[in-house]
């Protein structure tokens, strides 16, 4: 008997290292009854898409038809996981054409990451048009390092018809339904659920729970195996959790953990590994580890001393600006309202990024170790999606960091905050609830409102007992940025319209049911037609960088030469990143301006200082004054311009401030399809001067006043015209 358990203990064991392939319906032969595409195809587009009998080989193809709308295409889309790594990517595929006019048919190649489209060729180039019999096509890209999702298509813009069969993608020559992966990847054991329930938490039980997220997390980021992709680690939590939650005493628990650690693999010492890095700015800390009954700690410090330098299955840090990309995380988006073992999961993957991996933890009001207890509670007892998505956005606010936020499928939480909006702007000025403008002239003809009128009520609850029941659900670094962000809801509602109690300028009360709107109805976007560079009185130049272009930069030098003074307005965020080379106008000689903090994969929680980063200056720097305007608006690639601009040789900037979220951002994605966003580098001035929170700090602080928005004034604008004309 003992040796048929042993055998059954190696074969479970050698099936966690089995490497195996992912197939994909990339011939569009599988089709679910009911479904017009074949499984997994989508559609992109306003033409007609369908599966068709006419292939070039097996029985089915992707077809694409024009309708007859104008200035439009069809595109038939399946997407991929990128998860190969690779210098080339190449899709091949057969096409048949029938008079396709005015426009083009192709193959389509799509590589995206962090959000961004990094790689694309549709073929337009090629100009495939007329009537054309199956024949093979095919698209080539260089594969980028930081690749999440490949999609590949067939395309029609125009009018005709095409069909498409038979797609291959390869990388670097390789069929990617042929080459193996990890069973990271492969693992599908527990894809529709968790089968973990919970019953009523005791404080031993949360206790435990709090301490299998620290083991987990660390084991995540520290173990050799884990590194590799060897196991998939959230499903790993699920086959152990079952036995771990039925354990009935202390010392069972910590056996039961020393155990699994010793399934994941051999453990070998490493001897390159560096205790901490040169210019170390923050220790990894330990001190729970410590704590442990004695065979624990030592387990977990030889998984410690063995951690791995060659990189992470899980994250990496970006070479381009030091920021963690956090990769092959399964954000799971069919399940809307996760079960208790994948909500448990999203808390513990979230806490264990933030503790390894976020450059501010240290700066939080309230200390980051105590959250993963004081959050399982909410976590597991969320009794809906909303609950869920609550419970998820209220630890994101505890980090408090104005990059923050929750997106993805949070759809409840925008329901929650209310779908109708109302058709003017609030802000709040001097403490105050403000109406500071309209998104259309008629709103405030329909309103009763004027500019600069006070509201204290919205349904009868008062102002400041709205800011607190709904504070924590406000990422934000520091209390201006936290008010701003809820200034923009305050007033929405699922309802069609809302009362509201108001102070008008001679301070009487008045009482309005003011309409709400669809998001669609109200012009709430920026003006694209904004003048990027204006003469003002007196020879002063005005330049916003909202809606700055390349263009812009390059005659920059020209629009200085007609100034005797210039006010650079941060007031609304960068369209470009242009820090370096704005900066360099105001500086006489090489000027240091910034240095950063960041993270190691290689010893997870610590983090070094960069070398200062210089200014280099122009041959003819700028000899006026200049302005920089700020505000609790100004943000991440706004604040770094304005550390940039301070370190001018005649820099004065005005204003209040700002986001206190500086530097490069790292996304996160949670289960439930859910994702949010950290400060993913630490920035710092070269004194080592803090940013993050405290924001860039005006040399003159200047605010607007409930009298400057009645009068339709601006006042920061007033006070730079003012300090540029001062001899």
């Amino acid at each position: 008997m003992k040796k048929i358990f042993v055998l059954l203990f190696l074969l479970s064991s050698l099936n966690c290292f089995a490497q195996q392939v992912e197939k994909f319906n990339l011939g569009f032969e599988h089709q679910k009854e009911g479904n017009t595409l074949s499984d997994d195809w989508g559609k992109w587009g306003d033409y007609k898409l369908s599966i068709d009998s006419l292939a070039f080989s097996g029985i089915k193809s992707g077809k694409i038809a024009s309708t007859g709308v104008e200035n439009a295409f069809g595109c038939i889309a399946y997407r991929i996981p990128a998860h190969y790594s690779g210098d080339v990517i190449k899709l091949e595929g057969y096409m048949k054409i029938n008079n396709v006019e005015n426009g083009f048919a192709g193959l389509m190649l799509r590589i995206d990451g962090n959000g961004n489209t990094l790689a694309l060729d549709n073929m337009q180039n090629q100009q495939v048009i007329g009537t054309k019999d199956w024949q093979k096509y095919s698209v080539t890209l260089a594969y980028p390092e930081d690749a999440e999702y490949i999609y590949v298509a067939g395309i029609l813009v125009g009018k005709g018809e095409a069909w498409f069969d038979d797609f291959q993608v390869t990388v670097d020559g390789n069929d990617i339904q042929t080459i193996e992966l990890p069973r990271a990847i492969t693992d599908h054991g527990f894809d529709n659920g968790s089968l973990i329930e919970f019953g009523k938490l005791t404080l031993d039980q949360i206790e435990n729970l709090e301490l299998l997220g620290r083991v987990w997390g660390f084991l995540k980021y520290h173990h050799p195996e884990i590194a590799k992709g060897n196991y998939n680690w959230d499903y790993e939590l699920f086959r152990f959790l079952p036995k771990y939650l039925d354990a009935t005493d202390a010392n069972e628990k910590t056996r039961l953990l020393i155990d699994w650690i010793g399934t994941l693999g051999t453990l070998e010492e490493c001897t390159t590994c560096e205790t901490s890095a040169k210019n170390k700015f923050i220790l990894t800390d330990f001190e729970w580890v410590e704590e442990q009954p004695e065979k624990l700690r030592n387990t977990l410090l030889a998984v410690y001393s063995s951690r791995p330098q060659n990189g992470n299955f899980f994250v990496k840090i970006n070479s381009n600006n030091g920021r963690p990309d956090f990769k092959n995380e399964n954000m799971y988006s069919t399940m809307a309202y996760p079960d208790q073992g994948f909500r448990l999961l999203s808390l513990f993957r979230y806490w264990n990024m933030i503790n390894y991996f976020f450059p501010y933890k240290y700066q939080m009001d309230r200390e980051w170790k105590l959250a993963l207890k004081e959050f399982i509670p909410g976590f597991l007892n969320a009794g809906n999606e909303l609950e869920y998505e609550l419970a998820v956005l209220e630890i994101i606010e505890y980090i408090q960091d104005s990059h923050a936020y929750l997106g993805g499928a949070a759809d409840k939480i925008y329901q929650w905050k209310g779908e109708r909006f109302p058709p003017v702007n609030v802000d709040f000025v001097e403490n105050k609830l403000v109406v500071t403008g309209f998104h259309n002239d008629e709103f405030k003809e329909r309103t009763g409102l004027q500019l600069g009128d006070i509201i204290t009520e919205v349904n009868g609850e008062r102002i400041e007992q709205l800011i607190e029941s709904k504070s924590k659900y406000y990422p934000a670094s520091n209390l201006p940025v936290k008010y701003k962000s809820m200034s923009m809801d305050l007033l929405r509602s699922n309802s069609s319209e809302i009362s509201i109690t108001y102070l008008t300028k001679d301070l009487k009360e008045h009482m309005e049911t003011i309409q709400l709107y669809a998001y669609e109805d109200l012009d709430m976007h920026s003006d694209d037609n904004l003048e990027t560079f204006k003469m003002l009185e007196d020879s002063i130049g005005y330049f916003t960088v909202e809606t700055i272009k390349e263009e812009h930069v390059s005659k920059f030098k020209d629009y200085l030469n007609e100034t005797r003074g210039l006010i650079i307005d941060l007031r609304k965020y960068p369209a470009l990143n242009v820090a370096h080379k704005l900066g360099a106008y105001f500086v006489s000689s090489p000027t240091p301006f910034v240095k950063f903090s960041i993270g190691m994969v290689e010893n997870p929680g610590e983090f070094y200082l960069t070398d200062e980063i210089f200014l280099q200056s122009e041959t003819d720097p700028y000899k006026g004054k200049v302005v920089v305007l700020v505000n609790e608006i100004t943000i991440s690639r706004g604040e770094f311009l304005a550390m940039a601009l301070r370190a001018g040789d005649n820099t004065t900037i005005i204003g209040s401030t700002t986001a206190g979220a500086d530097g490069e951002v790292s996304t996160i994605l949670l289960p439930g399809g859910l994702q949010t966003r950290i400060s993913g580098i630490g920035v710092y001035y070269p004194d080592g001067g803090e940013t993050q929170r405290i924001g860039i700090v005006p040399d003159m602080v200047v605010k607007p006043t409930v009298e400057g928005i009645r009068e339709n004034r601006d006042e920061l604008m007033e006070k730079a015209i003012e300090v540029l004309l001062k001899d």
